[in-house]
């Protein structure tokens, strides 16, 4: 029977959401922290409305994976692989040296704390993939701000985000297939193999797609019903994904980059962004602060999250900026690609809760996870402001990531 209670769960954190979000846009900070706060608020953390453990929850927990789901779906159809053409090589090496020094960084840590938190070598090294990736969306909206989106360094650290994204996804896939399997160069093996077959698969299939849509759009020029063959492409895409032992979220993002060079992406990703933005996105971010608890934060955990902060600035500042210095940008440039790619956001939220999910880290690591964006998110935009000199912005600031797209929605025929 149908427990009517849920229907007020879905309620709260719809109206918290967007009430805390548009609180954060008033100050000038991102929404997505505004819905990460309403979700602590909401949950045992806090004032303890909302229980996830209960039965009920359930349902919701399910909502909370289709909001990953399309949020990994939006971000592959804003792949722009024409924007990466003028910066490849640099933006190719900033990712990798990022992504390499933040998971070092991270793993390092964790093994110093390993003994003190109770981690073992798997669990250690899934932290340092969670501090791996960064935030596009905190650096396009400070860059946007100060006019230097378009600069040399703004369209590197563009390029950069869009591997960064892609390298943390495959890491993620290896990282996963390890855990469930155990490690031995046998299942190491069968996992490369596994992937292999998949992005092989994916790859031809997304040039299918690809071709069949904008075909399709040259000849009958109706999108009103494409953006119901994209979505259930995503969510085919993502269950082929875990299929072959991978993350559905990586089947979404390449599902999403099937169609982001189609005629008609522009109009998938408003659609999308309506469906995701307005309900699914908001309940993920929820989600997540709803299982967010402070109990048995001992004075280990604490220093341990401290550093963890620490070290997730450094190592991208670092990583990052010595790639920049490496593709012979000047110390200042490095500096602002270095601090461009330091703010980490729903990455590190998707790829932390997948690991909670599955038990590779224990619910107690959410705080720290917590911290890292939240003091990132705000010391990216300062260090970026402080990086570059002060200018007549050009450029347009773009929608947050919780906004949604002003479009008078279709008429059903």
């Amino acid at each position: 029977m149908f427990n009517t209670y849920i229907l007020l769960i879905i309620a709260l954190i719809l109206l918290t959401t967007k009430a805390f979000s548009i609180a954060m846009k008033t100050i000038h900070m991102p929404q997505v922290i505004g819905a990460l706060i309403a979700g602590v608020l909401l949950g045992p953390a806090v004032f303890k409305l909302i229980d996830p453990t209960a039965e009920i929850y359930k349902p919701i927990a399910v909502l909370a994976e289709f909001g990953v789901i399309l949020l990994l779906f939006s971000a592959g159809l804003e792949t722009d692989f024409r924007l990466l053409k003028g910066v490849l090589k640099p933006a190719l090496l900033v990712s990798i040296l990022g992504v390499v020094v933040a998971l070092g960084g991270g793993f390092g840590l964790a093994l110093l704390f390993s003994k003190t938190l109770g981690l073992s070598v798997f669990q250690s090294f899934f932290i340092g993939v969670v501090i791996a990736s960064m935030s596009t969306s905190i650096t396009v909206e400070a860059l946007s701000e100060m006019g230097k989106l378009k600069s040399k360094t703004g369209t590197a650290l563009l390029g950069a985000s869009v591997f960064d994204d892609i390298l943390v996804i495959m890491v993620l896939a290896v990282t996963m297939g390890i855990g469930s399997s155990g490690f031995t160069f046998l299942s190491l093996g069968i996992i490369l193999i596994k992937i292999i077959v998949f992005f092989a698969f994916a790859i031809g299939a997304g040039l299918l797609v690809n071709k069949l849509f904008n075909w399709a759009y040259a000849r009958i020029g109706e999108k009103r019903r494409f953006t119901v063959f994209a979505i259930a492409y995503c969510f085919l895409m993502a269950y082929l994904a875990e299929l072959f032992g991978l993350a559905d979220i990586t089947g979404a993002y390449i599902a999403g980059v099937a169609f982001c060079s189609t005629r008609c992406v522009e109009y998938l990703e408003t659609k999308t962004h309506w469906i995701s933005y307005m309900f699914f996105t908001p309940v993920f971010l929820a989600n997540i602060g709803i299982h967010t608890s402070f109990n048995g934060m001992t004075s280990g955990l604490v220093l341990f999250t401290v550093l963890l902060v620490l070290v997730a600035i450094l190592t991208k500042l670092i990583g990052c900026g010595l790639g920049a210095k490496f593709s012979k940008f000047t110390n200042r440039e490095s500096f602002q690609v270095g601090a461009g790619m330091v703010a980490r956001g729903e990455v590190s939220f998707i790829v932390a809760t997948k690991g909670i999910a599955l038990g590779y880290l224990g619910s107690i690591m959410y705080p720290s996870v917590i911290m890292v964006v939240l003091v990132t998110v705000l010391v990216a935009p300062l260090m970026l402001k402080a990086a570059y000199p002060k200018e007549t912005p050009l450029d347009v600031p773009r929608e947050t990531s919780l906004d949604v797209p002003q479009e008078e929605p279709d008429v059903p025929e």
